[in-house]
Formats: C-alpha cells, sequence, structure tokens
C-alpha cells in the first residue's frame, strides 16, 4: 500500500494540529521510567498531566515533569480529583500557569473534568457546564470529559467547548465502548454543519480492539490511560494501542461493509466454467 494512500489529514484541536490521534495518560505507572518508555512506543504527541500538585510529584519527591520530554509533547493539562466546579477552573489556572512557566503549548487548553462522586468518578454534567462556560470565558481551549449522552455533549459544544469528549464507560474500568448507538449519535449531533469538529472517546477502553472500535464509529480520536498503564506489559500494550488507532481509523475512511441477516456468496455466482 502506497504512503500516500495512508497519509490523513491532521487531528486538528482548537489551534493545534497533531498527526497521532491517539492521547495518552500518564498516572498509575509502576515508575516514572516506564512511563516514559510507554509514551515513547505509543507516539502519542499529545500527554494529559493531572495538574493537582499531589499527583505531579511521587514519593520519593521527583516530579513527573522532568521525565517528560516537554520539546516533542504538547501537554494538556486535566483536573482529574476535581468535584466542582470551582476547584476545577482552579486547577486549570494552576496548569496554565504552569506550562508557561515551562513555555510549552499546551498552557492554553485544559482537560476538564468535574466529576459526580468517588465510586463512579462519572462527570457532574451541571458543573461541567458552569466550570466550560467560565473557562471559555477566560480563553481556554476546552476538551471536555462528558457521559455519552448526546444531549448534554451538544450542550457543551454551544458553551464553546473546543471538542466534547464522551467517555466509553466509567474511567479505568475497561469496559470498552458500552453504548455505541449514543456515540454514533454524539458524533451526528456534534458534527451536523460541523463535520471538522473533533468528538474523542476518553475512558473506559480497555484493550486495542476497543480504541478501533471507537475509531471505526467516526471518532477523531481515543484519549485512555490506565489500559497501557495497568496491562500486564504496558510497552506492549503502549504499541498495541498505537497500530489500533491507526487501524480504527484506516478501516473508518476505508468504509465497511454493510451487515446483513444473512450470508452473500465471497465467490460469483454465475457459472463462468459453461460459457
Amino acid at each position: 500500500m502506497s504512503t500516500e494512500l495512508l497519509s490523513d489529514s491532521p487531528l486538528v484541536l482548537g489551534s493545534h494540529e497533531f498527526t497521532s490521534r491517539l492521547i495518552v495518560g500518564t498516572g498509575k505507572y509502576a515508575t516514572f521510567e516506564l512511563m516514559r518508555e510507554c509514551l515513547e512506543a505509543s507516539a502519542a504527541d499529545v500527554i494529559t498531566v493531572a495538574v493537582r500538585r499531589e499527583r505531579l510529584v511521587d514519593a520519593e519527591g521527583r516530579n513527573i515533569l522532568d521525565f517528560i520530554d516537554l520539546e516533542r509533547y504538547t501537554i494538556l493539562p486535566n483536573t482529574a480529583g476535581c468535584f466542582n466546579a470551582e476547584d476545577a477552573v482552579r486547577t486549570a489556572r494552576m496548569g496554565r500557569e504552569i506550562l508557561t512557566g515551562l513555555e510549552n503549548p499546551g498552557a492554553d487548553w485544559v482537560k476538564l473534568e468535574v466529576l459526580g462522586d468517588a465510586k463512579t468518578l462519572l462527570p457532574d454534567p451541571m458543573a461541567t457546564l458552569a466550570a466550560t462556560e467560565q473557562l471559555v470565558s477566560e480563553g481556554f481551549q476546552v476538551l471536555v470529559y462528558t457521559t455519552d449522552d448526546p444531549i448534554t455533549a451538544r450542550r457543551l459544544k454551544e458553551a464553546g467547548a473546543t471538542s466534547v469528549m464522551p467517555a466509553g464507560s466509567p474511567i479505568g474500568s475497561g469496559q470498552g465502548v458500552l453504548n455505541p448507538n449514543n456515540i454514533r449519535i454524539c458524533l451526528e449531533y456534534l458534527k451536523d454543519g460541523d463535520p471538522d469538529y473533533p468528538v474523542i472517546v476518553d475512558a473506559g477502553v480497555g484493550a486495542a480492539s476497543d480504541v478501533s472500535g471507537a475509531m471505526e464509529l467516526g471518532c477523531d480520536g481515543v484519549l485512555l490511560n490506565t489500559a497501557i498503564a495497568g496491562a500486564n506489559d504496558p510497552l506492549m500494550m503502549a504499541h498495541a494501542m498505537r497500530e489500533a488507532t491507526r487501524a480504527g481509523r484506516w478501516s473508518y475512511r476505508a468504509g465497511r461493509i454493510p451487515r446483513k441477516l444473512y450470508a452473500t456468496a465471497s465467490s460469483p455466482e454465475a457459472d463462468f466454467a459453461r460459457r
């Protein structure tokens, strides 16, 4: 297959453009060294980092940012661990301050998480909408973690979200995309009259097939963390996620055949031997 055939448009997120459509997190790794290897293997251009201070430094006092190539990666600061809009906005501001000081281009955006409770880690839709409106008003490009509810997704876009990121299933659950029909409706609503609007599945994927499936639905990218960091072999899984993202994207672009109830013969039905 020619390189030209496999070439693709960039993933555009606000004012940023990227080659890779896989965004990976930096949490839960056994060591920062392993994290660094997995980031490399994933071929991601964007990596997301929890800004809350207790998550930036490990038990030995080492800062996670010392293990990230800030010249290579665009950091997407996230508000993981925030349970109300005020904390999320405050954390986003802190992320902007940190990345501005590091001269990383990720200083102008945020992955917004406003969680409803600690048991499900599902988003609080009202607080998420309020935080989105506030951050947009402050000039942030806001990538919003939300449920797969199409109405909420549409309201977040109307509030100015740079990207809406519906969950495939609860964070870290590894259940995959539980409701692909809802994701399809989210795609339909968010891309109506705006086909380039980026929709990214965020959270819940557990295996490479989940990533490929999300991309085959027409999503523009996938964001994940635990599926790599929690795998038996994180480095091998990082490779798998990289290839699954590409395979799913190619499959979507190529176009799948329709599903049918009954068989259709693969071989020609005409009897050429008797012609």
